[in-house]
């Protein structure tokens, strides 16, 4: 199957399109961290599996950085010295086929790290040094009205659930499935989605 092309996408073949950017740029260095870009995702979706999560939060997880992958479906990248938004990046492919929670998880997984910094003390000391990294260069620990403009967001407790698994999906000593072991969830979500079932 001849893997289509950004703008060709449909509720058909948009499972088949995440799976060949699995396939072809997962082993990408992610970010400093001791993880490729594919282990870092299919950590977090495995662990939500393991806790018995939604498939809502197991499918966030699994594409919550899928925007990192520029070249297929966008200009958005992180370099040194600022961060180009890879999370809507990848909220903008996904929410023409999956639900708002699950496009919320992606859009506003960097956010809730900056959430999370302003409104849990310890939380901070959490993060990698990559992370810390990152978060200097995503704006810091939000502001007072940062914060509570945040918590309007009806997506808050599935948002920041997504966040603690990307924080937590950065082993280099754990086993997972490959992306075709969660296919079957991202096809039910976007089959809710888009009224196909």
């Amino acid at each position: 199957m001849t893997t289509p092309e950004p703008n060709n996408l449909n509720a058909d073949n948009i499972v088949a399109f995440l799976a060949d950017i699995f396939e072809r740029r997962g082993g990408e260095e992610y970010l400093g961290e001791p993880v490729t870009m594919a282990e870092h995702m299919l950590q977090g979706a495995t662990m939500a599996e393991q806790n018995n999560q939604t498939d809502e939060i197991i499918v966030a997880a699994l594409l919550h950085d899928i925007g990192h992958f520029t070249s297929e479906f966008g200009t958005f990248s992180m370099s040194d010295t600022e961060d180009r938004y890879h999370e809507d990046a990848g909220a903008q492919v996904l929410e023409r086929f999956l639900p708002p929670v699950i496009t919320d998880c992606v859009r506003y997984h960097v956010a809730a790290k900056r959430y999370l910094c302003a409104t849990k003390p310890d939380y901070f000391d959490r993060l990698s040094d990559a992370s810390i990294h990152s978060l200097n260069l995503q704006g810091g620990p939000m502001s007072p009205d940062e914060v509570t403009a945040f918590e309007q967001n009806p997506h808050l407790r599935e948002i920041i659930q997504v966040r603690y698994l990307d924080d937590a999906g950065k082993r280099d000593d754990m086993d997972t499935p490959g992306f075709a072991h969660f296919a079957h969830r991202v096809q039910r979500m976007v089959d809710q989605h888009t009224g196909r079932c």
